[in-house]
């Protein structure tokens, strides 16, 4: 009989260095900002040289894209587990807590995904796939809530689009302007409710 291979599940040392890189530049996001943060201030802080941060990345911008990945592809999977509860008020309601979470716990990762998405193409298609995701899947909710599976106006697609992009904008201005998220989600989850028809 032939030995079964047995699957890697603990993080190779790669990995491990990879995610360290990514969480130094997740503080220093924090703490100094995205354009004081570089390359330097980077490999000080995981103890690497510069060789062996570009063995990783190419440049400060493509850390930033990986970060972002990162973060939305967590937002995602956020959204999608919300989404199983299967009734749309719940799940709705269930989908804004996890997107407030989110901005709460990583809204520097987020802010700077925003204001560079328009310039930096990496880190605009991680932003805006994850949009798109966010868009199905509250489309999804949309219909079993009864707007119309169509691409009028003022069918599920048109609708969730444009609440989507608004909720973006809202819990970015909130984390920016020091407001508070749990007014900003409250407020949101009037406005959706009220547009799919829910309570």
């Amino acid at each position: 009989m032939p030995e079964t291979t047995r699957r890697r599940t603990a993080p190779t040392k790669g990995d491990q260095r990879e995610r360290a890189i990514l969480d130094a530049a997740e503080e220093q996001l924090h703490t100094i900002g995205f354009d004081r943060m570089t390359i330097e201030t980077i490999t000080k802080v995981v103890g690497i040289t510069r060789g062996g941060f570009y063995f990783y990345f190419a440049s400060k911008n493509a850390v930033l894209a990986a970060l972002v990945e990162r973060t939305v592809t967590t937002l995602r999977a956020e959204i999608d587990a919300a989404d199983a509860s299967g009734e749309p008020s719940r799940a709705l309601r269930r989908s804004i807590d996890q997107t407030r979470d989110m901005w709460r716990d990583h809204g520097d990762v987020m802010r700077a995904a925003v204001e560079l998405a328009p310039t930096v193409e990496p880190i605009g298609e991680s932003w805006h796939s994850a949009v798109t995701a966010i868009r199905d899947t509250t489309r999804a909710i949309a219909e079993r809530a009864g707007l119309p599976g169509n691409d009028s106006p003022t069918g599920a697609h048109a609708v969730t689009t444009a609440l989507v992009w608004m909720t973006e904008r809202a819990f970015y201005q909130a984390s920016k302007n020091g407001d508070s998220l749990d007014d900003t989600a409250a407020t949101l989850t009037h406005l959706w409710l009220n547009a799919l028809g829910l309570r």
